[in-house]
């Protein structure tokens, strides 16, 4: 079973994409969500959390206080490393376990959606990686549309985090182009029949 990644900058439409291929039958782990479950819910991860960043990082009820953690880890790219420290390596053993269990159900391959899957090293875990590509004007224009609670200069700032889209294209053995010219149904139904092949 073939392990494949697919990122993109934000507003790319990675997750348009991933969703795409969970009609097809697909199993897709969604990074983002999967780690905040992994805070949540993992002691030994809980523990670290707390050890670094103090009693406030979970609420009287005990669950994870993440607008706390925003606060104090985003800012500081010190912080956000020594978070991402903690986080990344839990979340590389969770998507592993989910992966065998997929593996155990006979499925072709699967896709791990990450905004961040070559920073955090994630890539590493990986057979192949798909980029969902799309011109930054048009990225940004999506992201103020879906999040009208962020300014222009707030989307600058997370693509300025992110691995330049230049980069992200040398480094990926695909790329699906959702700048508004192609049509993405048949890119996702050429790249499932390709990988389907590729996992025989």
């Amino acid at each position: 079973m073939l392990k494949i990644g697919i990122t993109g900058g934000i507003g790319s439409g990675k997750s348009i994409v991933g969703r795409l291929f969970t009609v097809l039958g697909v199993p897709l782990y969604d990074s983002d969500s999967r780690a905040k479950q992994v805070m949540a819910h993992n002691p030994e991860l809980r523990q670290e959390l707390t050890d670094a960043f103090g009693p406030e990082t979970f609420d009287a009820a005990g669950r994870l206080d993440r607008a706390y953690l925003a606060r104090i880890a985003f800012p500081d790219p010190v912080q956000l490393a020594r978070l991402n420290a903690l986080v990344h390596p839990h979340v590389g053993r969770d998507f592993a376990d989910w992966a065998a269990a997929r593996h155990s159900e006979g499925h072709a391959y699967v896709l791990k959606e990450a905004a961040l899957l070559y920073e955090s090293g994630a890539y590493k875990q990986l057979d192949r990686i798909i980029t969902v590509f799309a011109p930054q004007a048009l990225r940004q224009q999506r992201v103020l549309h879906r999040d009208p609670h962020r300014t222009a200069q707030d989307v600058l700032t997370i693509i300025g985090k992110q691995l330049s889209e230049e980069e992200k294209l040398a480094r990926a053995d695909y790329v699906i182009r959702n700048d508004d010219e192609h049509l993405l149904i048949p890119q996702v139904l050429q790249l499932d029949a390709e990988l389907r092949a590729l996992s025989d």
